[in-house]
């Protein structure tokens, strides 16, 4: 096997990390309104989910 390291690739480029982006109003209140309403399903989905369990044991037992 022959291996040439007079002609080999060249190294790769630098990778910089990008900063990230700042946040402005428009995205603090989106955010908020994702959070928000990540919190009320976390409360109202488990019920939402017994409401229809019911509904489906109360049609199989007629």
């Amino acid at each position: 096997m022959f291996v040439d390291f007079q002609n080999g690739w060249p190294p790769p480029e630098r990778w910089e990390a990008k900063p990230a982006p700042t946040p402005n109003p428009r995205r603090e209140s989106i955010a908020a309104w994702i959070i928000g309403f990540n919190l009320v399903m976390l409360l109202v989905g488990p019920l939402a989910g017994v409401t229809l369990f019911d509904a489906v044991m109360a049609a199989w037992r007629h």
